[in-house]
């Protein structure tokens, strides 16, 4: 196991080094970034100042070592727009997306195991085809377009929910204020609805279909025949011997879920005004503020690494197997 794990965290170490490495290289073949930091009307003089000033003028691969040193120090730049730390901003609304996306990952996930355990269960049957047609129909909305309806009917006709907003749990909870943080819970989850349905139905969907396919093809093994012969009752047979040995799929695919979920938030939370990365990106990309866009890049991806390795050794610890590959 520990030659495993050493194994999958250098792994995870060059995936990271790869992003940052392309994260780098996009900005650069964008064009000469120094242009970014000068005003339209700077003379050549002011933009080669600029160009040596940050360290443009020098080869590129110079210019990634400066920057895998900054990264290394949590200095990825400063904003072109509010002259903050990039990094800096993208803390400050980490703590919103990490909400919405795993309130999203909990919608999605919950109800997509039951569903789809009783799909597969009654496999052939009305209510399989019921699910598999919902299933489909999750799929095919596209989120933009979910999220606009929602506010249309659920926010401004019926009035059931608030449209924008939002009401922080995890900012006080890093501050040390625990109780704070719980007692928001209740209102904030109000704010959560519209948008984590948003982002979470197309996987709610996905995983539905996913669980009904593992269970059918667990449900079609000899051990499981070999319980029901036994009269075992049928709630144990599929819930102690179908999914228990199903669980594995179901485990990888929260794994690759939490970064679909990440990549989602940048429209929705610009459709609600939610104060996260993704709106942060969206208004960085809008303004060319391309240290923020490079900073947002290098923490999506160093939390999806970091959990799909913490997915990986869940999968090691349940199928053993898989540490001698």
């Amino acid at each position: 196991m520990g030659s495993y794990i050493a194994r999958r965290v250098l792994q995870s170490v060059i995936v990271i080094f790869g992003v940052t490495l392309l994260s780098f290289l996009t900005l650069h073949l964008a064009g000469d970034p120094t242009y970014l930091y000068v005003s339209e009307r700077a003379s050549t003089e002011e933009i080669a100042e600029t160009r040596r000033r940050l360290g443009f003028d020098q080869p590129l691969p110079a210019q990634y070592a400066k920057f895998i040193t900054g990264l290394v120090q949590g200095d990825l730049g400063m904003s072109l727009r509010s002259r903050k730390p990039a990094l800096d901003l993208v803390l400050e609304r980490l703590p919103a997306t990490l909400e919405l996306t795993f309130f999203a990952m909990v919608i999605s996930t919950v109800i997509a195991i039951p569903i789809g355990i009783t799909a597969a269960v009654r496999r052939g049957t009305a209510t399989d085809g019921g699910v598999m047609l919902l299933a489909m129909l999750g799929q095919s909305m596209p989120g933009f377009w979910l999220g606009i309806m929602l506010i249309l009917f659920v926010g401004l006709q019926l009035r059931l929910l608030p449209i924008s907003g939002h009401v922080p749990v995890l900012d006080p909870m890093l501050e040390g204020n625990w109780s704070e943080g719980i007692a928001n819970i209740p209102r904030a989850i109000t704010y959560l609805i519209m948008p984590g349905i948003t982002i979470g139905l197309f996987s709610l969907s996905r995983n539905a279909r996913l669980v009904r396919s593992a269970m059918l093809e667990v449900l079609s093994q000899d051990y499981v025949t070999t319980a029901r012969s036994k009269g075992l009752a049928e709630r144990n047979v599929v819930i102690r011997h179908a999914f228990r040995n199903a669980l594995i799929p179901v485990v990888t695919m929260l794994g690759l879920e939490f970064g679909f979920l990440l990549s989602g938030v940048v429209v929705t939370e610009t459709v609600f005004s939610w104060p996260g990365v993704g709106r942060l990106v969206t208004n960085a990309i809008t303004q060319r503020d391309i240290p923020v866009v490079q900073a947002a890049v290098v923490m999506f991806s160093v939390l999806f690494v970091s959990l799909n390795l913490l997915v990986d050794l869940i999968y090691a610890q349940l199928d053993p197997r898989i540490r001698l590959r």
